[in-house]
């Protein structure tokens, strides 16, 4: 039986936030697309990731709320949690975001869309069981997958990935946690307030990537809400069979518990689309990439968690990096001037910002502290606790702070924020250094009072507090004093 072959413009594998991205925006300046998906439309955000978990938060958020009231005299209660409601709240948001990237929808703009799985034939050739499709340009937009770390006895459990946490059929009793990541502590987190005894196992410190005294106090807070941290230590080995399972850990300890998630990192899923016989450089830890995103191979371009530098260097692990990198594909094919051989849509960028939506958030950008003075940078770390932020003081919710990393000379290198919305607040200095906004701009930003954004403005407003109270300026002020 012969398969269907299409020629077209641009053909995309993998439907999930990069993909749809390019597929939309191709399909509206009039290419012609050809989209391979051979899951569920929307990818891993959508339906296993940032959809799902932030679903879970919030009703984890509700049933925590219940019982942390009587600061402000209300008198805690105990949730009660249906946890097929739960199940059921979650599946039905993502039920309604779903039509946003559906089949349907991208047919209607012209897209080709295949559910089958794709692989490249050739350089200039990418096939499935039924279809062949030659195209100008081709994109890898596979994703990434849950990475299993090579513990003994893991593959031999039934362990939970973020993939099939949300289909559980009933609540844990007792969630074992591999892994003290963003994904790992999120949903630790939302367990441990539906009700579930929470154990979070790292060989490493957790948040090793972010500033220590914000990772540690968000360490804390989980603490004080009963996850129990088992970090940094060695796992052994792990035993069990479903409902009963035990990590075993260097030194004796174990732990048993009833569920266990694996949420150690993930893994490019770039393997099993002959890379090789197109051309393409790449291993498991993604496909080399230029700063324009394209391969070894010229025709073939890799966007969000499939794509790395040269160094080895992860370009994604972010759903709006690879909205990102889809807008900087857009440009490169259609607003790069023609014949001259050279892209324009580039993603190097230092300000990508990132976020952890526990309670209280922890959310940054750019450089750590570490970076910027490992970088060789004269720098100014500045601060303002949510202690002394009014809106902060009325919602007897204090915790936290910003922290903003700049030059002597007032140009911002990175941020750090932990506390409730700091998601939301690390978008004012994503702004700030996308326009290239130094601290004084920041400074002079007028905020609606009292919210918590005012503590952005106070940080950037004490870059200046050595300057203007120091002896010689008072000495200063008192001198003009008298002829006014």
């Amino acid at each position: 039986m012969s398969k269907k072959e299409y020629n077209v413009d641009i053909c995309i594998i993998g439907a999930g936030a990069g993909g749809l991205s390019i597929a939309y925006g191709a399909s509206h300046l009039g290419r012609s697309v050809v989209l391979y998906e051979a899951e569920e439309m929307g990818g891993d955000c959508l339906n296993y990731g940032c959809v799902p978990s932030k679903a879970l938060i919030s009703a984890a958020k509700y049933a925590h709320a219940q019982g942390a009231g009587a600061k402000m005299g209300v008198a805690p209660a105990k949730a009660k949690v249906d946890f097929p409601a739960v199940k059921a709240h979650i599946q039905g948001v993502i039920d309604t975001i779903a039509p946003v990237d559906s089949q349907e929808r991208y047919e209607g703009f012209g897209v080709t869309v295949i559910r089958e799985r794709a692989r490249f034939k050739d350089a200039k050739t990418v096939e499935s069981d039924t279809t062949e499709v030659k195209a100008k340009r081709f994109i890898v937009a596979t994703g990434s997958r849950a990475a299993a770390p090579p513990i003994p006895g893991l593959a031999d459990v039934p362990y939970l990935t973020n993939e099939t946490v949300f289909q559980m059929e009933e609540q844990p009793k007792h969630l074992l946690v591999i892994g003290a990541g963003p994904i790992g502590l999120e949903l630790g987190q939302s367990f441990r307030r539906l009700g579930s005894d929470v154990t979070i196992v790292d060989i490493a410190p957790p948040l090793g990537r972010s500033e220590p005294e914000h990772a540690k106090a968000l360490v804390h807070a989980l603490e004080e809400e009963g996850v129990v941290f088992r970090a940094p230590v060695k796992t052994e080995k792990i035993t069990g069979k479903a409902g009963a399972i035990t990590i075993h850990l260097e030194g004796g300890e174990k732990l048993k518990g009833t569920h266990i998630l694996v949420a150690a990192g993930r893994a490019p899923a770039v393997m099993d689309l002959n890379l090789d016989t197109a051309g393409v450089k790449f291993d498991r830890r993604g496909i080399e990439t230029d700063d324009c995103l394209r391969t070894s191979n010229k025709k073939i371009f890799a966007v969000g968690d499939t794509a790395k530098t040269p160094e080895g260097i992860p370009r994604g692990g972010l759903t709006h990096a690879a909205g990102f990198h889809a807008g900087a594909i857009i440009k490169a094919f259609y607003y790069s001037p023609p014949g001259l051989g050279r892209l324009t849509g580039k993603v190097n960028t230092n300000r990508m910002p990132a976020a952890i939506y526990t309670a209280p958030e922890l959310a940054n950008i750019g450089m750590t502290e570490a970076q910027a003075r490992a970088a060789g940078h004269k720098i100014k770390v500045l601060k303002f606790e949510f202690e002394e932020n009014d809106r902060a003081i009325a919602e007897r919710n204090r915790e936290g702070e910003v922290k903003i990393i700049a030059t002597t000379k007032g140009k911002i290198l990175g941020a750090s924020i932990i506390g409730e919305g700091a998601g939301d607040l690390i978008q004012m200095i994503s702004v700030a250094m996308t326009n290239k906004v130094k601290v004084s701009g920041l400074a002079q930003i007028i905020s609606p009072y009292p919210t918590r954004g005012e503590a952005v403005k106070r940080a950037a407003s004490s870059f200046y507090t050595e300057t203007i109270f120091n002896d010689k300026f008072k000495k200063l002020a008192g001198f003009w004093t008298k002829f006014h």
